[in-house]
């Protein structure tokens, strides 16, 4: 047991805010520790969760998460707050598909709490209105109580997700946390109005003439400056879909259902995994092998190590889909248009079919000038492990199509602009 004293002067200390000798290992080991502590009741509550959901009769998705240490350490110098002050080291993402759809799981969930005596909701903020900040952030936030340590749930539509995932993708190429307020007002900007035009949607409503220049102005001008910005991190790789078949073969072989724990190593630079497994569910050996990671992947060398818990991996690609699919920043904001085509489009068809779309694109394999699949596959498409079932999807959708000579494909020109939408 350690003091709270001790706790909130190991984080000054790790967030520079406090003199640090030149052992800090001390501090570290206390921050750790104080981490670790959310785990077991987090893991816990996340089966209780999911039991609960079970019930609830529509389609969401789930996963559990502790906070990354960049992450906690920025944000107690963002709002000069203690270590032992968060309530949101430990927490879950639930992404439901509307909006009316959050408002009726909030009302499940708080008539579930209510009827059980371990678990208390401490408070609930709900930023879909007005948005949280200046930056346009939309979701309801749950702040539950647990063995003494409060853990928050956030709950978010699927266009409310979008919008989130958008702003983190893009954070990494501009080189600035939007969502922090970081960066050039006029990006910041962009995301709030879109966020705005995004609610007006989500309601019923259809956003008016002046609403779609501005947000087009907007688009023009905040992609001009991320485009010149010194610190924007490009990358041209594309993380496939058979990284998910891969985690869902693994997660087969565990022995037994329940929650397992996963540590996740993103590198921006690439935009590609450098490593993906299944660790402990034990909290003492999750929690070391998540602090040996992210110490051999530092954060400000790209890196991004994430502890993710959930009882059906697959649900990953839903709840952090920004880290699939990344692609260049030729186009790097989207229009006001095509986002609400991304909506019902852009995630029916996988990641390695996007690849083929592109390289085909890139090839200008159209019409009448056509590729093999055999020579598509072997020679251009090597990293695509769900080659065949992704392009059966292509052609099913009628986005690719087999020339007279049958052993050829080609991308339809007809369809030249969806094709474009979903790249």
């Amino acid at each position: 047991m350690v003091s709270k004293a001790k706790i909130d002067k190991a984080g000054l200390a790790l967030a520079g805010r406090h003199n640090v000798p030149n052992d800090i290992s001390e501090f570290e080991n206390i921050f750790d520790e104080y981490r670790k502590s959310h785990l077991q009741p987090l893991s816990e509550m996340t089966l209780e969760l999911q039991q609960w959901l079970s019930q609830y009769g529509t389609k969401y998705y789930i996963a559990q998460r502790l906070k990354r240490k960049p992450q906690i350490l920025r944000k107690l110098n963002r709002f000069s707050v203690r270590l032992t002050q968060l309530q949101e080291i430990g927490g879950w993402r639930s992404i439901v598909e509307l909006n009316s759809d959050v408002e009726r799981l909030i009302n499940f969930l708080e008539d579930k709490v209510a009827k059980q005596g371990q678990l208390k909701l401490i408070k609930a903020t709900d930023y879909r209105e007005k948005g949280r900040d200046d930056s346009g952030y939309r979701a309801v936030h749950l702040i539950l109580e647990k063995s003494g340590a409060r853990l928050e749930l956030q709950v978010r539509s699927r266009i409310q997700h979008y919008w989130a995932e958008s702003i983190e993708r893009t954070s990494v190429i501009y080189g600035h946390y939007l969502k922090e307020l970081e960066g050039d007002p006029t990006v910041v900007a962009y995301f709030k109005c879109l966020s705005d035009l995004f609610y007006e949607i989500e309601s019923g409503r259809d956003p008016d003439t002046p609403q779609k220049l501005r947000i087009a102005r907007l688009r023009d001008s905040a992609e001009s400056l991320i485009q010149q910005s010194d610190t924007k991190m490009v990358f041209n790789s594309y993380v496939n879909e058979g990284i998910i078949k891969t985690l869902i073969e693994k997660e087969k072989h565990i022995g037994g259902p329940g929650l397992n724990n996963w540590i996740f190593v993103f590198d921006w630079n690439q935009g590609a995994f450098v490593s993906w497994d299944v660790v402990a569910r034990d909290p003492d050996i999750a929690i070391k092998k998540y602090v040996e990671h992210e110490r051999s992947f530092p954060a400000e060398d790209g890196f991004e190590v994430v502890l993710v818990g959930s009882s059906e991996v697959a649900t990953v690609r839903e709840t952090h889909s920004h880290y699939f699919g990344i692609k260049s920043d030729e186009s790097i904001l989207e229009s006001l248009d095509e986002s609400i085509i991304g909506f019902s489009h852009r995630m029916d068809i996988d990641v390695g079919a996007r690849q083929i779309l592109a390289c085909m694109h890139r090839k200008h394999y159209w019409g009448k000038k056509t590729v093999e699949p055999d020579t598509l596959k072997n020679h251009y498409c090597q990293k695509v492990l769900t080659f065949e079932s992704s392009l059966e999807t292509l052609i099913e959708k009628g986005l690719v199509h087999r020339t007279n000579a049958i052993t050829g494909i080609a991308l339809d020109i007809k369809r030249k602009k969806d094709i474009e939408v979903y790249l």
